[in-house]
């Protein structure tokens, strides 16, 4: 990129990288900022808001825009003693849905910042986009604070790094192709000076570790389609509370925009439940395949849907992970190579022994992988509203990484032990279809 050239782009002044990234990321910062106003422009447009002026959209638009960066808000009910009567809290359930948004913005600039950077010089980019979106973060706390939301101006300043820096490391490697041209550090080079011991330890806990993170994305997956058919069961109920809420066309569609938001965060839900941990809806509420006893819920059409009565056939969810980890020991078997296995092998004749050893050893693991992701998942998507009873939404992260490892490390040594079974089955199928034609 240059400051000026001529028609042929010969010529003309190059432009500085770490302004170049500044303008990456003000470009960023002002469409994720427009993605976030139009909804709000839409509904006010319709005379959704008792207060229509100018200076308060502006600061619901800053507010909402920092609640999707991550950032905290600490919410005032009207009135100057509130605070005192357990009336104020922190609104900190973030739309993960609409926090994709700045991160995909951050992915294509670390990508257009890596072309324009030799290894050596990527530094001077990043840190240049890093400032301007940390001062605009700043800038949007600092004007967008109010006696009823507060907003603590060093989580605006550093909080919406996490994603946008997040997004730009991820696009810049993948622009990249690789650690060593991204940060001239060649972790090859440095992984085959160490023993071989090492490397076939690494290699087989690096294999362990995507095996888990195979069964979390799988159960995931199956959450979702699980979710989708609850949705399905308990269409009419959600167009009840619609109905009952009269919002119109516009204020329906917000409304639609705002839930779109907060799926991924339902579909951790949907995991948790299904692993039997659960979540919950409020303090002292509890969400789960075992029993669900809730209070009071805000008019949100998505919330009609929860599960409810007798749950006499929902403990069969809990095989929903279980299934996962099948998945990935069937994974593994395929493309991890089982180290551990095979130098159990060299040391115990017994050959029966020490493949049960290392399939449980495996399948614990896999498992511990994929109950920290899964752990991750539930922190990430749990929060509170602010005020009120419904301080506490979503699941636990520490009994939902707990039920999620067990689960899975079941379902791997599973897996893994069936694995030949229905690599036969497959390569027998291949070989019908070739004689076939």
């Amino acid at each position: 990129m240059k400051l000026r050239a001529d028609q042929t782009g010969d010529r003309g002044l190059p432009m500085p990288l770490w302004l170049q990234g500044a303008l990456e990321t003000a470009q960023a910062a002002v469409i994720s900022a427009l993605v976030v106003i139009a909804p709000i422009i839409a509904v006010w447009a319709t005379a959704g808001f008792q207060d229509g002026h100018f200076d308060t959209l502006a600061r619901l638009a800053g507010q909402s825009w920092l609640l999707v960066h991550g950032v905290p808000l600490a919410l005032t009910a009207a009135g100057s003693d509130t605070a005192a009567h357990g009336d104020a809290g922190l609104l900190t359930l973030v739309p993960l849905g609409l926090t994709l948004i700045p991160f995909l913005l951050a992915w294509r600039a670390g990508r257009r910042l890596a072309r324009a950077s030799y290894t050596d010089q990527l530094w001077q980019a990043l840190l240049g986009s890093w400032l301007v979106y940390s001062a605009f973060g700043a800038a949007t706390g600092f004007v967008c604070r109010t006696a009823d939301v507060g907003i603590n101006l060093g989580h605006a300043m550093l909080v919406p790094l996490v994603p946008y820096a997040l997004g730009m490391v991820i696009g810049a490697r993948r622009e990249a192709g690789s650690w060593s041209r991204l940060i001239s550090v060649d972790a090859v080079d440095w992984i085959s000076r160490t023993s071989q011991h090492s490397r076939w330890a690494g290699s087989y806990l690096a294999s362990a570790a995507k095996a888990g993170f195979v069964a979390v994305v799988s159960a995931l997956a199956l959450a979702s389609a699980l979710l989708a058919v609850d949705l399905f069961i308990h269409w009419n109920l959600v167009v009840a509370v619609y109905e009952a809420l009269d919002a119109g066309a516009i204020g329906g569609a917000a409304l639609t925009v705002a839930q779109l938001g907060y799926l991924p965060n339902l579909v951790v839900f949907a995991l948790a439940w299904t692993s039997g941990a659960g979540f919950a809806m409020g303090v002292g509420s509890q969400v789960g395949p075992l029993g669900t006893a809730v209070g009071p819920l805000p008019s949100i059409p998505v919330l009609a849907a929860i599960p409810s009565g007798p749950l006499d056939y929902a403990v069969v969810a809990l095989i929903v992970p279980v299934l996962a980890g099948v998945l990935a020991g069937w994974w593994f078997l395929r493309e991890g190579e089982n180290h551990f296995d095979e130098w159990l092998a060299i040391k115990i004749r017994a050959r029966w022994f020490t493949a049960s050893i290392s399939t449980l050893v495996l399948g614990v693991l896999t498992g511990l992988a994929a109950g920290l992701l899964a752990m991750a998942a539930a922190w990430l998507a749990r929060g509170s509203a602010g005020i009120g009873r419904l301080t506490e939404i979503g699941p636990d992260p520490l009994w939902t990484g707990v039920w999620v490892a067990a689960e899975v490390g079941a379902g791997v040594v599973i897996g893994y032990a069936a694995g030949p079974w229905l690599e036969r089955e497959r390569a027998a199928k291949e070989e019908d279809a070739e004689l076939v034609h």
